[in-house]
């Protein structure tokens, strides 16, 4: 590019800056949803990282029992017949703190408590240093109730060595005294440690009534031949119902519980970027348009077609360059923000994370400045290739781009047609979730292509409707609209894709919660809901189950037990249950007869698996599932296949005498209590405190609070879909307005002829609010199917290839007109100032240059 064309560019940006600044605000926005949510997920990512590495320390292997855990005299066996050189004990747990909260009202604090030998435990941890100022030994091994904190977590809770730390552990009130803390050496230590509660083993399996057992022993095993020979001797001397494993596979299986999870929020993030590269294509066709006269002057008098291509990339490399700069301070000020929701659905749905700091990994930096620098220059292909296509003499005029723009359209319908039908063909044959995610983005993509066509085709229908409501000035507005198609076709495509993934996602995530609602009335049919104070999942005394049913007021009284136990497929969740035939209509089945497959569960021959589960692992009712009991390997038959939305993990149902017979495992996990009619809910959940004891205190819910709090989980599990489906609204919404300025001041020379002849400014603003208006009735006309196509896609094929969940599309009345006032009111909005700018200008300006 000569220094004369550079000058050129640069003077047209400075006489126009709301323009390059519209496509530097469509680039920072895309760029910055896309970096938000990866920071978001990065740092999540992180902190999980860190804080398993904390508790993992550098084990090579870990030895993991079933629900029971491990007796301690498998850690003997291990050391004296193995021959285990660097192995150590550990138990642990989530705790509650009942004191020492930062702030009054906010949620309590969970610790993972970490039982630990010190005197095993040097090759494993370095952060332990037993004998340091914040570590002493002595008293960590003989002190009753011994603990020792990080030294920013003491902080946290108001605690100093010497203080008292109350605990809601296993259910139970108790008391640990803090005798030290530790200093880390560097930052990431630090938020290592931030959550762990480090105690002796013996002091864990007191706190958490588990005295003689284990969670895990962690092994450190060499390399080579005699690594894998050791590993040979240790199987053989575990007891059944163990699992011996890299120490890296634990994490990994945790961390791929949030993996469906992750990735649907990275893909609907790419949805704002794709509003964006609307808007940059706008920006940059418009400037184009703007200078045609001026590019086929300068291709007159010499210029080569690829020196004028050169001049429109750089100008949009400039664009993508500024914008994504701004995209990538924007993204990390978004992902700040984003990242509380993540981590509150995390500890919502999968497991306790505590994510202090938002983590900044340059890749991801790069990711998004190398995605905002792609799509400005996909964007700017199109026009490049106009400027340079035409003949100098075509240049100069301005009907040539709208007849190219006609003839071009057959072509842009039948591209959208190909798009449409590939998207479907994707979505049709079974595969992975990112071929459903490619499917739904040519859905979206075809669908902007065939909006210019549908533009069309609404303004000959819509013309005689506009001429009856504004008279002569609506027949001219549909006119308008067809005549500058270039500008209003990808006006309306953008509208097109906000508004219908606006639809699609609020409609996804109405069905869904439809469908949770009517799975929640149909599940929860007890009047009180029992279970241990504290994080779910605390055990409960089972001795309260026969306590509950005795009291006066008590019909019928259901336990359960959530687990997790070992299989030859990977640890899995059970559900133990014990209920009576009335209690059985609570799990529907999906697949399977009820009255072959409850006999067979309740005679311990078969288990029922919810539909995550049987998605997750492909059973259906016929399929055998192994577990690794403590008797040893054990098979099931699948009975049937029941609806469950409380995890996407899925479960497997079996009856709870079954469970405690194979897994040695007394405790429960709840009590569902069915009064008797005219029985005081309240004076029964006093008389269950009572019998529950002072020290073990109890979560008593009724159902419709139950209900409510369940509900509440799942807003906050969409809150930051929401969040997205808004900004990526926000870009399109600027892509309009950026549109809709483009297309009144081109035609600033023709409203001036217009005002010339008599046309006041209230019928000017008449005309351009009647086009406006048009525009995005267009818009949402054509929105609605599209939308109602996303939904049915999310609900149908994304939504069961990520999580298995079977959802009904329920479509509310209201969804037919929230498409059209979306669409109308964001174009009659964005319509405000250009029309406001073309009242302003006086007729002899506009036609200054006629």
């Amino acid at each position: 590019m000569t220094p004369l064309l550079r000058r050129s560019a640069l003077r047209h940006f400075a006489r126009h800056p709301w323009q390059g600044g519209l496509a530097v605000l469509g680039v920072a926005l895309g760029v910055a949803v896309v970096v938000g949510v990866d920071l978001a997920n990065a740092s999540a990512r992180r902190a999980f990282t860190l804080s398993t590495e904390a508790v993992v320390g550098r084990a090579t292997h870990q030895v993991a029992g079933g629900p029971g855990g491990l007796p301690e005299e498998t850690f003997r066996r291990l050391v004296l017949e193995a021959g285990v050189e660097a192995a150590a004990p550990v138990v642990e747990d989530w705790v509650t703190v009942e004191r020492g909260t930062a702030m009054p009202g906010e949620p309590r604090r969970v610790l993972h408590l970490l039982g630990l030998d010190p005197l095993s435990e040097a090759p494993f941890r370095p952060y332990l240093r037993p004998g340091d100022a914040g570590f002493p030994l002595e008293a960590f091994l003989l002190r009753p109730g011994a603990a020792v904190l990080a030294a920013e977590t003491a902080q946290e809770l108001g605690l100093a060595p010497g203080d008292e730390l109350r605990l809601l552990a296993a259910g139970r009130r108790r008391e640990v005294e803090l005798v030290g803390v530790l200093e880390p050496e560097d930052a990431a230590a630090g938020r290592a440690l931030g959550d762990l509660l480090l105690v002796d083993v013996a002091t864990a399996q007191e706190l958490l009534g588990r005295v003689g057992r284990l969670d895990g022993i962690d092994l450190r095993l060499a390399d080579g031949a005699p690594g894998a020979a050791l590993l040979a001797r240790l199987r053989r001397a575990l007891p059944a119902g163990t699992e011996l494993a890299p120490a890296a596979s634990r994490a990994a299986r945790t961390l791929e519980m949030t993996r469906a999870f992750r990735v649907n929020l990275t893909a609907l993030s790419f949805l704002a970027l794709v509003c964006g590269v609307f808007l940059i294509y706008n920006a940059i066709t418009f400037s184009v348009v703007q200078r045609r006269s001026l590019l086929g002057t300068l291709r007159a008098l010499g210029v080569t077609r690829g020196e004028v291509f050169a001049l429109v990339l750089g100008e949009a490399l400039l664009v993508g360059a500024a914008g994504s700069a701004l995209g990538l301070a924007a993204g990390v000020a978004l992902g700040q923000g984003l990242v509380r929701l993540v981590t509150q659905t995390i500890n919502d749905l999968y497991f306790v994370l505590s994510v202090r700091e938002l983590a900044v990994p340059p890749a991801v930096l790069a990711k998004g400045a190398l995605l905002g620098m792609a799509a400005t220059l996909l964007a700017a292909l199109a026009p490049a290739h106009e400027a340079t296509a035409a003949p100098p003499r075509a240049v100069l005029t301005r009907s040539s781009l709208e007849a190219a723009a006609r003839r071009a359209l057959p072509r842009a319908t039948a591209a959208g047609g190909a798009l449409l039908a590939l998207g479907g063909l994707l979505l049709a044959v079974p595969g992975p979730l990112a071929l459903s995610f490619a499917g739904l983005f040519g859905l979206i993509f075809g669908a902007a292509l065939l909006a210019p066509a549908g533009t069309v085709l609404l303004m000959r229908l819509l013309r005689p409707l506009a001429g009856g409501v504004f008279g002569v000035l609506g027949r001219m507005a549909a006119g308008g609209v067809v005549a500058a198609l270039s500008r209003t076709g990808v006006a309306v495509a953008a509208l097109v894709v906000a508004v219908s993934v606006a639809v699609g996602v609020g409609t996804m995530i109405d069905s869904f919660r439809a469908t949770v609602v009517r799975w929640l009335d149909a599940s929860l049919g007890a009047d009180l809901y029992v279970a241990a104070a504290g994080r779910p999942g605390t055990p409960l005394d089972p001795a309260l189950a026969e306590r509950a049913a005795a009291l006066p007021g008590v019909a019928r009284v259901d336990a359960i037990r959530r687990a997790e136990v070992l299989s030859a497929r990977g640890p899995l969740r059970v559900l133990a249950v014990q209920v009576g035939a009335q209690g059985r209509g609570a799990f529907e089945l999906r697949q399977g007869r009820r009255s072959e497959a409850w006999p067979e569960v309740a005679a311990g021959r078969a288990v029922l698996v919810s539909e995550p589960l049987a998605h997750r692992l492909d059973l259906r009712p016929g399929s055998r599932l192994r577990f690794s009991t403590a008797a040893g390997e054990r098979d099931f038959a699948v009975a049937g296949v029941y609806a469950d939305y409380a995890t996407e993990q899925g479960m497997a149902l079996l009856a709870l005498p079954v469970y405690r017979r194979l897994w040695d495992d007394p405790f429960l996990s709840g009590l569902s209590l069915h009064l008797q009619p005219g029985a005081d809910a309240a004076a029964v959940e006093r008389a269950l405190r009572r019998a529950a004891g002072a020290d073990r205190p109890l979560a008593v819910t009724a159902n419709r609070e139950l209900k409510r709090r369940s509900l509440a989980v799942f807003d906050r599990t969409f809150r930051i879909t929401a969040v997205l489906r808004l900004l990526a609204g926000l870009v399109a919404f600027v892509g309009v307005l950026s549109s809709l300025m483009a297309l009144q001041l081109e035609r600033a020379r023709e409203l001036g002829v217009l005002r010339a002849h008599g046309l006041t400014r209230g019928q000017l603003w008449r005309l351009v609010t009647a086009q406006t208006g048009l525009l995005g009735l267009a818009a949402g006309l054509l929105a609605l199917p599209l939308g109602l196509a996303l939904a049915a896609v999310m609900v149908h094929v994304v939504n069961r290839r990520s999580f298995g969940w079977t959802v009904r599309l329920d479509v509310a009345p209201e969804v037919f007109l929230q498409p059209l006032a979306l669409a109308i009111g964001a174009a009659l909005l964005a319509g405000l100032y250009p029309a406001w700018r073309m009242a302003r200008t006086a007729p002899a300006e506009a036609l200054r240059e006629e």
